[in-house]
């Protein structure tokens, strides 16, 4: 079978030379956009292109409102300050997510949790969560208390993996109850929808990532998506070191952060954005040549949940057992066709395994089997 996924995945891409895993693809007004930012000298945080690129996203997304930032894990950061989280509350996310969930997390002084994930979603389970929140936690004074650690619960990060939608709606019906605020890390899923509805929108907020390896890119950037117009200004204002608006003097009302997009950036997405839905739907053809190539075959190839439009943005396979998961990485990276490892847990590394943590069985399987394969647009 490995043989017969590196020719299949040559075939697809039509390249004896070494195959990436998902790469940039450049198709558009990119260079245009970039040599008028150059031409008008605007290349720094102050430009059209930045209001230009939040505007789009906005509407792309169904978000009310967008506030572009310089990565995905700045976009966390401030998400957290809105959602009220302060130094030693616990945040509750899953062990099973990239290292920038819980650097967040840590920026602000918080503590992580771990929540085990369901296995069709890769993403924070809402049982789980349920399960933790009636046995572990207590309600006073309308704040969700940790019984073991006495520390407040201000909010959970769930992660739409891979571009995987994940149930918010239950997570919300999960959470209201103990008035604890939901940020989405849709770092992942920009083109992925729950119900119709734009992943990263149904919480207090959500964020994206732009990363150069993303479905689209700002070579680096971030967005935080809110339909809240305070928070909405309380995150601009912030992401740009809270200057108070003055023709030249410098007035700062509070800690703020040098997190705005530059023009630069932003002036790549706009172009980028205008061939997503190209993009997309070369991503979903993929996605569908892969489920019939591995029909019947010892891996799974994993799927949107029902209800769902995945962006397919990494594509994965689950394999039987360790064993064979690191002979198909071994095997297929030696043959220039890239495939990596879906990460390893948070909770066991260094700086997090102390870190309080549920049963953590899905996660634990998934890390054992789980590997992305090539994902790029076909150019």
């Amino acid at each position: 079978m490995i043989q017969e996924t590196i020719d299949f995945i040559r075939s697809h891409y039509e390249s004896e030379d070494f195959i990436p895993l998902h790469e940039p693809y450049f198709a558009g007004n990119e260079k245009k956009y970039l040599n008028e930012c150059i031409d008008t000298t605007f290349v720094s945080s102050v430009g059209k292109f930045v209001d230009k690129f939040e505007k789009d996203i906005a509407n792309f997304t169904g978000s009310k409102f967008a506030i572009a930032t310089v990565n995905g894990t700045s976009a966390l950061h401030i998400a957290l300050q809105l959602a009220g989280v302060e130094r030693e509350d616990e945040v509750l996310t899953q062990s099973l997510t990239f290292i920038a969930t819980c650097n967040a997390i840590s920026y602000i002084g918080a503590n992580p949790v771990f929540i085990d994930v369901d296995k069709n979603t890769m993403g924070l389970s809402p049982e789980k969560l349920k399960q933790f929140l009636s046995e572990e936690t207590i309600i006073k004074d309308e704040v969700c208390i940790n019984k073991k650690t006495k520390r407040k619960i201000k909010a959970v990060i769930p992660m739409h993996t891979f571009g995987m939608p994940i149930n918010i709606d239950d997570l919300k019906a999960v959470c209201e109850p103990y008035n604890i605020k939901i940020i989405e890390d849709a770092a992942e899923s920009l083109g992925s929808y729950d119900n119709h509805v734009h992943t990263g929108t149904k919480g207090l907020a959500g964020t994206l990532s732009f990363n150069g390896n993303k479905t689209i890119t700002t070579g680096g950037g971030g967005m935080i998506l809110t339909n809240d117009e305070h928070l909405a200004r309380k995150a601009k204002h912030i992401t740009t070191t809270a200057k108070i608006p003055h023709r030249w003097d410098f007035k700062h009302d509070q800690i703020g952060y040098n997190y705005r997009m530059p023009n630069i950036n932003a002036a790549l997405g706009c172009a980028q954005l205008e061939k997503l839905p190209e993009i997309l739907q070369n991503k979903r053809d993929l996605a569908q040549k892969y489920v019939g190539f591995f029909n019947n075959k010892s891996a799974r190839f994993v799927t949107e949940p029902d209800n769902t439009s995945a962006n397919y943005w990494l594509n994965s396979i689950v394999l039987e057992n360790p064993n064979v998961r690191d002979e198909f990485l071994s095997a297929t990276n030696d043959a220039g066709v890239m495939t990596r490892p879906i990460w390893k847990l948070m909770s066991s590394l260094p700086m997090f395994k102390k870190a309080q943590k549920g049963n953590l069985d899905n996660s634990i399987w998934l890390e054992e089997r789980v590997i992305n394969i090539p994902s790029s647009v076909k150019k």
